[in-house]
């Protein structure tokens, strides 16, 4: 037996404009997340250093990084979730 959507969802008049917003999102990503690694590769020493509350730039630059994808995720949703409302109207 095949299982079928709910609902009918149609062509998605949006779907472009979202990855390209996607793809934007992941280069911005990836430019922050070089920086780690380069750090990491060209002086480690510089991620061993006490930045706040005692702990070292690697533990914060790498929370960081966790907190951008999160932030980065919320951001992309609201975007695409308002052109996916303006052009998909019937």
């Amino acid at each position: 037996m095949l299982h079928k959507p709910a609902t009918n969802t149609g062509t998605d008049k949006a779907a472009a404009k979202k990855a390209k917003l996607g793809v934007k999102m992941f280069f911005v990503y990836t430019l922050v997340y070089s920086g780690f690694v380069l750090i990491g590769l060209t002086k480690p020493e510089i991620m061993g250093l006490e930045l706040i509350g005692g702990q070292n730039i690697a533990i914060i630059y790498g929370f960081g990084l966790i907190v951008l994808a999160i932030i980065m995720g919320f951001v992309y949703n609201y975007f695409c979730t308002r052109m996916e409302n303006k052009m998909n109207k019937n």
